[in-house]
């Protein structure tokens, strides 16, 4: 397979900086479109000159996740990505030295060629944009399927996002085509509360304000029905929950670190009805969701492009992963033979 575009993902952070713990050496990278230039033997469905969008989950299609309609939590999928290798068992390369690299979720897209396994690509369209389809891959998946797939949200039905990251905002975008009012976004940086308001929030607000949740409250008739939280701190969470109503539901998209733990009054999960949901890979079925995401972004009905900020090079990468560490970022996208000079698109 040869990279075509791979974009940064605060779950590549989390690889880099300690807090999400993979067999090393790994190389990074699970955002990504590629171009199909081998096929081994066997493969079937796919043709040499193919582009296809990565999915982070392998999906072998017969453990009982999967034959329940989850495989985004395939078992052995799951299992593989933990070992850092292929579905199929093992690693597919190694460095100058002869040392085996390990795979990062079955993809390891900051690299020019690599080797992946047929149950971790979709097939799209070859005249979509690669800086555009790499985003499909993770943010798109994981943002609007949280919406559509895990919360099911309705027309008219409220909705706040708290966490304005590549993943958020591609909620937030999933609220709007899904019909949400009001769509709330909460975040702690000036210019993405901006942001979401071009992107169609009704309404946005600083995340360190003292009167968030009694604001929230009061502007959706004592608190939204679903609270999207995409950050992944516990304390974002248990925010988010406290500004749920009374059987109101709370999706979780966020992966905090392994040692952390959250903190809520239980007895309101009784009480009250409200749900609390994990939500990985937006609950998506990559082969269904990723042709009718991007049928939706074709129709103008999920401006996607307008998540991409940065278009990088490779030489770019680790100044890329600086800025995202910062906060300076929505999505960046590394563009393989592209420049040597990073640019944004605003």
């Amino acid at each position: 397979m040869r990279t075509l575009a791979a974009g940064l993902c605060h779950s590549d952070l989390s690889v880099i900086d300690g807090s999400r713990p993979r067999p090393l050496p790994m190389v990074l990278g699970h955002e990504a479109v590629g171009e199909i230039v081998e096929l081994g033997e066997g493969v079937a469905g796919f043709a040499i000159g193919d582009r296809v969008v990565f999915s982070f989950v392998p999906i072998c299609g017969h453990c009982e996740p999967c034959a329940t309609g989850r495989p985004a939590l395939c078992e052995p999928g799951a299992s593989a990505n933990a070992a850092g290798e292929l579905m199929e068992g093992g690693s597919r390369w190694k460095d100058a030295s002869g040392q085996p690299l390990q795979h990062h979720l079955g993809v390891s897209a900051f690299a020019e060629f690599v080797v992946a396994s047929s149950r971790s690509v979709v097939k799209v369209d070859n005249d979509l944009p690669p800086e555009i389809a790499a985003l499909f891959g993770c943010a798109v998946l994981t943002g609007v399927g949280a919406v559509v797939n895990t919360a099911k949200v309705s027309p008219g039905e409220s909705i706040a996002i708290f966490g304005l990251g590549g993943v958020g905002l591609a909620s937030l975008l999933g609220s709007r085509c899904s019909g949400a009012y009001p769509v709330i976004a909460v975040d702690v940086n000036q210019e993405k509360l901006a942001l979401a308001l071009e992107l169609g929030a009704h309404y946005a607000f600083d995340a360190r304000s003292e009167s968030l949740v009694k604001d929230l409250r009061q502007i959706t008739q004592d608190g939204v029905q679903y609270a999207i939280e995409s950050v992944g701190n516990e304390a974002v969470l248990a925010q988010a929950y406290s500004a749920t109503r009374r059987g109101g539901t709370t999706v979780s998209v966020g992966l905090p670190a392994p040692d952390k733990r959250l903190n809520i009054p239980s007895v309101s999960l009784v009480a009250e009805e409200r749900t609390i949901r994990g939500s990985y890979m937006g609950s998506s079925v990559p082969s269904r969701d990723l042709p009718r995401f991007i049928a939706l972004y074709r129709a103008g009905l999920l401006p996607v492009d307008r998540l991409l900020t940065h278009r990088l090079s490779f030489e770019d990468l680790n100044d890329g992963f600086d800025r995202l560490a910062r906060g300076e970022a929505i999505r960046q996208v590394v563009i393989f033979d592209s420049p040597s000079a990073a640019r944004s698109t605003r």
